[in-house]
């Protein structure tokens, strides 16, 4: 069996799960032949890893040595989890080059360099696979099984919410993600997994959005406002600020960022409160789509609990998926930490929001009904589990269409890109009028 040959473009944290899956479950499949990163710590910590589970060592490389490194080690698909607004420049000198590429969400941040990848899609002819996890996530294909098999009959409106907790949320604020140039903000760096969610559970594509939000609770004004007083630019780690991220509690991020600061001056745990936010932490939006259906959409990133919350209403009833993935962030935790739902308040009480996942079906003039979900191992419920699969060993017949490409990329940052844009100026914002042919054409 032949194995493809693998170079990886981008070394932070979600590297990992590449690196693992290249080096593990799929090595029959794939071959791990190049790290391109422009740090050479974050490189050599993948490439030990890669050589940890029994790979041989990959070469490393700066970004500008793409081309040679995909011509000489006769790489056929770069894998590209770089910053986003460095995605499309990857991903088309990838193409160019004549590999095909997979490209973790946001497929690019904004509409010109968006054009530019269809561009260079059209003229190569080679392939562009985006990693959408959260299709494959049970909890989520159920909602889209419910949809597709009519049991509420024609989508009419979606209400969708979804809750951004003060310590997962909170550190989109600390790192480059704080600054719009780099990841199109939330709507477009987070936001895209939700609007690609709606866009496959309905099958339809967004036409117009309007949006409304701002930075209300980051931020250095807002810490002024609400007389928080003077603030370091990063942790003192001194456990007096709950908001504050030590790096050192954890090795990955340690080894990845704070042993690499020297490097490239890049620091990951600056403070939430400082200067130089230019993302917003609440917004909401009203979008239309082909197909007659309206979305309401909302995303709050400093709230007390994470998870969301989706009502699909239809001609023949609704249907209601409830998630909480952490009923409350309590002091002292992690960056990324386990809550035992068996947890219990100061007074003793149960814990009144316990993790979990719901769907709830109610068809017009009949009682509701709860529909299981069968969830596997590992994240997102095994969904990632099924999307690398697809991802490396090719994906078989999906009857819920779970496997995504650029056009679906596209379609997933139109809504941010039109959102960002319906902020600037206080207006809706045809999502045809982005300069997108893709979009224009409606394909």
């Amino acid at each position: 069996m032949s194995r493809l040959r693998y170079a990886l473009a981008g070394a932070g944290v979600r590297a990992q799960m590449y690196v693992d899956a290249i080096t593990g479950a799929h090595r029959d499949r794939a071959e791990l032949v190049a790290i391109v990163e422009p740090n050479p710590v974050r490189a050599a910590f993948h490439s030990a890893r890669a050589v940890d589970a029994g790979a041989a060592a990959p070469r490393l490389a700066t970004p500008d040595e793409l081309e040679q490194v995909i011509r000489d080690e006769r790489v056929d698909r770069v894998v590209i989890c770089s910053r986003d607004d460095l995605h499309a420049e990857l991903i088309v000198r990838s193409l160019e080059a004549g590999a095909d590429v997979v490209v973790e969400k946001p497929l690019t941040i904004d509409a010109a360099s968006a054009a530019r990848i269809e561009e260079a899609v059209e003229r190569t002819g080679r392939q562009v696979v985006l990693t959408f996890n959260y299709r494959y996530s049970p909890r989520n294909s159920a909602l889209r099984q419910i949809i597709q098999d009519g049991t509420i009959g024609q989508v009419t409106s979606i209400d969708f919410q979804w809750m951004l907790d003060t310590n997962h949320g909170a550190d989109y604020f600390r790192r480059w993600h704080r600054d719009k140039k780099n990841s199109g903000g939330l709507l477009v760096h987070k936001s895209s997994h939700h609007f690609d969610l709606v866009n496959w559970w309905i099958r339809s594509q967004p036409t117009r959005v309007y949006a409304s939000g701002g930075l209300r609770f980051y931020g250095a004004d807002n810490a002024a406002g609400r007389g928080l007083g003077e603030r370091p630019a990063r942790g003192t780690h001194d456990g007096g600020d709950l908001f504050e991220l030590d790096l050192r509690t954890d090795e990955r991020l340690t080894a990845l960022y704070l042993e690499a600061e020297q490097h490239d001056g890049y620091v990951r745990d600056l403070d939430v409160f400082s200067e130089g936010i230019t993302i917003e932490d609440n917004l909401a939006l009203v979008v239309d789509y082909a197909s007659g259906a309206t979305l309401s959409y909302s995303l709050n990133a400093h709230s007390p609990w994470e998870g969301y919350r989706v009502a699909v209403n239809g001609t023949l009833g609704r249907v209601e998926l409830e998630v909480v993935e952490r009923g409350a962030v309590l002091a002292g935790e992690g960056l990324h930490p386990h809550i035992d739902p068996s947890l219990s308040g100061g007074d003793g009480a149960t814990e009144l929001r316990p993790e979990g996942e719901r769907i709830l079906v109610q068809r017009h003039w009949e009682a509701a009904h709860e529909v299981p979900i069968v969830s596997g191992d590992g994240g997102h419920g095994g969904g990632d589990a099924l999307l690398l699969s697809d991802v490396f060993e090719g994906p078989g017949d999906d009857p819920l269409a779970r496997p995504a490409d650029w056009t679906d990329g596209i379609r997933s940052i139109a809504v941010g890109i039109a959102g960002n844009r319906s902020l600037d100026t206080g207006l809706p914002v045809k999502v045809a009028d982005l300069g997108i042919a893709l979009l224009e054409s409606g394909r």
